[in-house]
């Protein structure tokens, strides 16, 4: 078959790596709207990186490029785990503007007859978008036997968002301390409401402060650290080596990292409030901003020799 030897290390990879980590793997690539299996997602990245490898290793041959290239093909890692990270942010920015009106709906339900089981089977056969698909994956787990409680509050820690996984338990024990459910719902819906237009106030306030540091972290401060290198670079091929000249590229570096990952959490504190956001920003910022270095500090020279 075409894809053979994809199917074939994805076999591998199940026995040889344990089904909690692949388990973890899936889940983290469900909630990013990558609906492939998390071993032949493994088995496409390796094979990549090792068909890059050897186009790269042929082209070293081939030409005068420096050997530090053989660590692009692993920017993938990082380039996956931001593409995943910026789909849950899309995914959860939908399921909040979706929640208000959903949960509305849910309370007019209730309020005919229904119980609360039937209602969210009817709503999530009619709706659309990954708020309903939420749904339906837990009226499947229901179905299978898992406790309804147990379900509920698996589905609204999947949401990924704290908003909505405050709303969701104060729906569920509403539902367990016997309180008119659909009161309940209406009046949460109400407060997720005025909670979501607040939160986009906040954000479209802050953006011209996030997008300061953002232009300096991924840009400014990159470029800045490899010209350092690349003068440093110059200072050694005149022979005019120093204790500062050799170290200044290996703190540069350093600094590098250190400042995207204070970015990060700068970013996430102005923008959500919540210092821990930071942690998932801080690799896609120190990433993007050591490959503009990378950059400028490898084809700099030759790039400003070659404008002279």
């Amino acid at each position: 078959m075409k894809f053979k030897i994809i199917n074939d290390l994805a076999s591998t990879l199940n026995n040889i790596v344990p089904e909690k980590y692949l388990s973890m793997f899936g889940e983290f690539l469900l909630s990013g709207a990558i609906l492939t299996e998390a071993s032949k997602v493994l088995a496409i990245l390796i094979i990549f990186i090792l068909a890059s490898e050897i186009s790269l290793s042929i082209t070293l041959a081939a030409f005068n490029i420096p050997a530090s290239v053989l660590i692009l093909p692993f920017f993938i890692f990082p380039c996956l785990f931001t593409y995943i990270v910026v789909q849950q942010e899309r995914r959860a920015q939908k399921i909040e503007k979706a929640a208000p009106d959903f949960l509305r709906q849910l309370a007019s339900m209730l309020q005919v007859g229904l119980s609360f089981e039937n209602a969210m089977e009817d709503m999530s056969q009619y709706g659309e978008g990954p708020l309903y698909d939420e749904m339906r994956r837990t009226i499947i787990e229901i179905r299978m036997g898992r406790n309804f409680d147990d379900a509920w509050r698996a589905m609204s820690k999947r949401l990924k968002s704290k908003e909505l996984e405050r709303v969701f338990g104060i729906i569920l024990d509403g539902r367990r301390s016997g309180s008119s459910i659909s009161k309940v719902l209406s009046d949460v819906s109400d407060d997720l409401r005025d909670l979501m237009a607040l939160k986009r106030e906040r954000k479209s306030t802050v953006m011209m402060s996030v997008m300061f540091l953002l232009i300096s972290t991924v840009i400014a401060t990159p470029f800045a650290i490899g010209m350092v290198s690349v003068y440093s670079g110059f200072m050694q091929s005149y022979g005019m080596e120093s204790q500062i000249i050799l170290t200044a590229p290996i703190a540069g570096e350093l600094y590098l990292v250190i400042h995207s990952i204070l970015a990060a959490f700068i970013i996430s504190i102005i923008m959500y409030g919540d210092v821990k956001k930071g942690i998932k920003f801080s690799l896609p910022l120190a990433v993007s901003s050591f490959a503009i270095f990378y950059f400028i500090s490898t084809f700099g020279g030759s790039l400003l020799l070659g404008g002279f």
